[in-house]
């Protein structure tokens, strides 16, 4: 019987559309979980896909279509989001398929550590698929932890409220919430089991290799402010994988019929997690959350940084992007062109650049700037044309963090990146930005106002979907509202 639900709810749920193919793979008709190696199959899913997309607006990286938010500022997430409006109810409004999915994940991934132990196989297999399951459970409890509650504090973490953990197959549980010190506690045991057992190289594309073992736990070491550990992990990752791809010798396409570099799931070399991606950027979806704002525009050397050069138009500019995005904002929009089918242009999953990234910051938390600086040339010398590494320097811990917090910025682009970088940051004074942003800027048909996001607006607390405390009455916000 424990079979047949698990077909049942594989089958229906495995792309999350009706798949009547995958019932009928066997002569018989018959679906069975029955063996080590297939319950490691399962593992994999090539379209894991998240929505922090509105999540994106609450931060100084995002622009969004005027047209799109006036008149929503009080009944969507978007008009909400965007206008930093405190003073709406968003407890009753329906949410992006971030949290459905997530726990989706952890439910799959509970099946197969519940289970994998105890059909015929090989030890190996076992041991690895456990292990893997474990590892990308980790992440997901990572992705809403830091979305739906506060950011890690020391002072406070053993009594905010978390997440509920999901660490065992059952539908029917209505856990309670832990706390946000448990849950990293939860996270770190789960990495630190897992290690052990993944492969430098995975027997199966797709399935997580060590590098990204090391590199999740550096990661997440890095939210808990555990600034050696992060740099020790992120270091063990690089050992084994610390390829960049020299974006300078790519040229830009600027054509639909060119086909100048294409990196997909086993092209490019700098993803870890080549199944985690942000749907947010497919098709007409990405045409909503496609912008970056002029702040951020300002921050890239708009020739020489290719990050910018290949991928993006500022929409000052006339042309085919005019009925998607507002013409004049000093935005840039995303080029649809250069990337899809193109270039695999992770937004979510983990990176090597992103490593990089954590081990120059904590090499500067741990005050080896001039380390710092080196670790972040290695990513500029890589993006930038003319770049000289030789000129990086830093006056002190304070100048090298600035720098390390605006090349996040410019390489996490969309995502979660900035939305769960501010979140952290902002409980360090001399990091916590207060955000202002003006809407709108080009429409003259509504009074152009100040918004501001403060550091400690509860609006970076994400409220948990109203289905989701429909079905379990023990999950309370994590917010007063």
């Amino acid at each position: 019987m424990k079979k047949l639900l698990w077909i049942i709810f594989w089958t229906a749920g495995f792309m999350f559309t009706a798949c009547d193919k995958y019932i009928d793979i066997t002569p018989k008709g018959v679906v069975t979980v029955d063996s080590a190696y297939t319950y490691y199959e399962l593992i994999l899913m090539p379209n894991r896909t998240y929505w922090p997309t509105c999540y994106a607006l609450l931060t100084d990286d995002a622009y969004y279509k005027e047209s799109k938010i006036i008149g929503n500022e009080n009944t969507t997430l978007d008009g909400i989001n965007y206008t930093f409006n405190e003073s709406a109810d968003r407890t009753e409004l329906a949410q992006n398929n971030l949290y459905e999915n997530a726990y989706k994940y952890i439910l799959r991934y509970n099946i197969v550590i519940d289970n994998i132990m105890n059909v015929p196989g090989e030890e190996r297999i076992k041991q690895l698929g456990r292990a893997e399951a474990r590892l990308l459970r980790a992440w997901e409890h990572f992705v809403v932890l830091n979305t739906y509650a506060k950011a890690y504090n020391p002072s406070t973490a053993a009594t905010d409220g978390g997440i509920v953990i999901m660490d065992k197959y059952d539908l029917e549980a209505t856990p309670k919430k832990s706390s946000v010190e448990e849950v990293y506690s939860f996270i770190m045991k789960e990495i630190d089991e897992a290690l052990p057992y993944l492969q430098e190289t995975p027997d199966l594309l797709g399935h997580p290799s060590k590098a990204y073992g090391y590199g999740l736990k550096a990661l997440v070491c890095l939210f808990h402010r555990d600034w050696q550990a992060a740099k020790d992990a992120a270091e063990q990752s690089l050992a084994l994988n610390n390829a960049l791809v020299d974006y300078t010798t790519i040229a830009r396409v600027t054509s639909n019929t060119e086909y100048r570099y294409t990196a997909g799931m086993d092209g490019n070399p700098e993803v870890l997690d080549p199944t985690t991606s942000s749907v947010g950027f497919v098709g007409t979806l990405m045409y909503n959350y496609g912008q970056i704002s002029k702040e951020l525009t300002d921050l890239f050397d708009q020739v020489n940084d290719q990050r910018y050069a290949l991928f993006f138009q500022n929409n000052n500019a006339s042309g085919a992007y005019a009925y998607y995005f507002d013409l004049g904002a000093g935005a840039s929009c995303w080029l649809s062109g250069a990337t899809l089918n193109r270039f695999y242009y992770s937004t979510v999953g983990l990176r090597t650049a992103e490593v990089y990234l954590i081990k120059a910051e904590c090499q500067a938390r741990l005050g080896d700037v001039s380390g710092a600086m080196a670790t972040l040339s290695q990513i500029r010398k890589n993006r930038i044309k003319g770049y000289d590494a030789s000129s990086a320097s830093a006056s002190g811990v304070k100048d090298a963090m600035d720098q390390i917090i605006v090349e996040r910025r410019k390489e996490l682009l969309f995502g979660f990146h900035r939305f769960w970088d501010l979140k952290r940051l902002n409980i360090e004074p001399e990091y916590a930005k207060t955000i202002t942003r003006e809407f709108p800027v080009i429409t003259t048909t509504v009074p152009k106002k100040t918004y501001v996001l403060r550091p400690d607006s509860h609006l970076y607390v994400i409220p948990f979907p109203m289905s989701a405390r429909a079905r379990n009455a023990n999950l309370t916000l994590n917010t007063e509202e």
